[in-house]
């Protein structure tokens, strides 16, 4: 019994070691123990009428000064900015940006001046505002620029990276224009496209664009060229959001596999004719929203609908993409805002910062990720130098041709340091927006009846004014026929 006792220990062992060595090797990471911390209530943003729109956007914007979120309203459309330091209860009067004629469908702040933000809307309109130190005191309805262009609604505005005061808008006319806000005019459009946009992303240096489309394919562009680079037929994934990866050189996508489950794909920016990888997320239906981080190479995917935020480590070498954990919620999000780097609390290890919408509860939650360490000084592992808010080149340069990397900053000294930069709106003359030789203002067809009528009103006005004004030449003339038949006719040219 004492032999047979051995060997049964021995054969075993070597199972459970047999066992051991096919176990998932896990990648030593300092990221491995990551943390999502939900703000108390009294640091909520509560009593916000948020938007119930259904396009799919974040429907908010927030920099290290001030939180932005677009809310119901009628008659045109609105959004809220509300100082970060404002927390609480938010009350139903509260001052609101209000100048479209139609429903918000995205807003972003300036990177490089803090209280400049872009807004587009239904009304086929971008425009540029101007928050005054300390927020609203009343409602604004006056833009520092209405941008003009689009000849449908326009349902993304994104900033150039490492450029100021240039815009990127893609609108429901299948067209991205490229704005020059020092001289407030389209100087470029990108016309590849033919179906709606429906992301928009930028390598570091912002001389690469990536598109995803209706169309179902995916894109990189040269943006001052508007000449497509790459292009991919996704079929077996159709793709929904593109993210950059940084410097690495790939994309990411998130969208949706043959069978309808939930997908992403990562791709060599310089061939996308098949996906590096392609990895099943579940089988809900809402949308993924995909968040990457340079400095930690981490990826946040966060379902438009549910209230869970996964998190992943990306590399360069196989497997490219490990899981690393999972936030958990209950109440569904329908949107999210990132805090830029230079607004997170490094003392607390913090590195990346939601703004969760909660519609139901009109509530705006901030969740923190953090890196759990037990020194209470500067991490330096963690926070390596990161993309500052100074611009790294001026417009003219960049539409020149130059391209430029992101002008960094150290979180350790200068991460409450604000930007001086101010924008300085130009003096505008209303005429035609001629971009590519193609005038984008002629002829813009109406998109609803009462358009429609009030167009056609407002043209049988102009015609009635029209007819009176050539009537009282057509008298002046025979005046003037009159007066000069009877200086022909005086007896001093007999």
């Amino acid at each position: 019994m004492g032999l047979c006792d051995r060997q049964d220990r021995h054969a075993a062992r070597k199972a459970v070691d047999l066992e051991m060595s096919w176990r998932p090797q896990y990648r030593s990471s300092k990221f491995r123990n990551v943390y999502g911390k939900v703000a108390n209530r009294e640091h909520c943003f509560d009593g916000i009428p948020i938007t119930k729109n259904v396009h799919d956007n974040h429907f908010c914007a927030v920099n290290a000064r001030f939180l932005a979120i677009v809310t119901e309203s009628a008659g045109g459309g609105s959004f809220l900015v509300i100082p970060l330091e404002q927390t609480g209860r938010i009350e139903p009067n509260y001052p609101k940006v209000c100048g479209h004629q139609g429903n918000v469908l995205d807003i972003k702040w300036n990177p490089f001046i803090d209280n400049i933000i872009a807004s587009c809307s239904e009304d086929t309109s971008v425009r540029i505002w101007e928050i005054p130190e300390g927020g609203l005191k009343r409602n604004m309805t006056e833009a520092l620029l209405e941008l003009h262009g689009h000849s449908r609604r326009v349902g993304l505005v994104e900033w150039h990276p490492t450029t100021n005061n240039i815009l990127f808008s893609a609108g429901y006319d299948y067209k991205v224009l490229i704005w020059n806000l020092d001289v407030g005019e389209p100087v470029k459009m990108i016309d590849c496209h033919s179906d709606v946009i429906l992301c928009m992303s930028f390598n570091t240096d912002g001389s690469l664009l990536t598109t995803t489309c209706k169309d179902k394919k995916l894109r990189v562009i040269e943006p001052r060229s508007g000449r497509v680079l790459q292009e991919a037929s996704c079929k077996n994934h159709r793709v929904n959001r593109v993210v950059f990866l940084g410097n690495m050189k790939r994309l990411l996508t998130t969208g949706v596999s043959r069978w309808n489950t939930r997908q992403i794909a990562l791709w060599d920016q310089e061939d996308l004719s098949m996906p590096l990888i392609e990895e099943e997320i579940d089988g809900l239906s809402g949308l993924l929203f995909p968040f990457y981080d340079a400095d930690t190479h981490m990826l946040y995917l966060a379902g438009k609908g549910d209230g869970n935020i996964r998190y992943y480590e990306i590399s360069t070498e196989k497997p490219f993409l490990s899981y690393l954990m999972e936030f958990r919620s209950p109440a569904p999000q329908k949107g999210l805002g990132v805090m830029p780097k230079h607004g997170l609390d490094v003392s607390a290890c913090e590195v990346f910062r939601f703004y969760k919408l909660v519609t139901l509860k009109g509530l705006i939650e901030p969740i923190s990720m953090i890196v759990p360490r037990r020194s209470d000084s500067y991490q330096e592992d963690i926070y390596p130098m990161t993309p500052g808010t100074e611009p790294a080149l001026t417009p003219d340069e960049w539409l020149g041709g130059i391209n430029r990397d992101p002008v960094l900053m150290s979180l350790k000294e200068g991460y409450k340091k604000s930007s001086k930069m101010v924008f300085k709106a130009p003096i505008k003359e209303k005429k035609s927006v001629v971009v590519n030789g193609i005038d984008l203002l002629e002829n813009v067809p109406p998109r609803t009846e009462n358009e429609l009528l009030r167009m056609f009103f407002r043209q049988q006005d102009e015609i009635r004014r029209l007819k009176e004004e050539l009537a009282q030449k057509d008298i002046r003339i025979r005046q003037l026929q009159l007066e000069l038949k009877n200086l022909r006719n005086s007896p001093k040219n007999c």
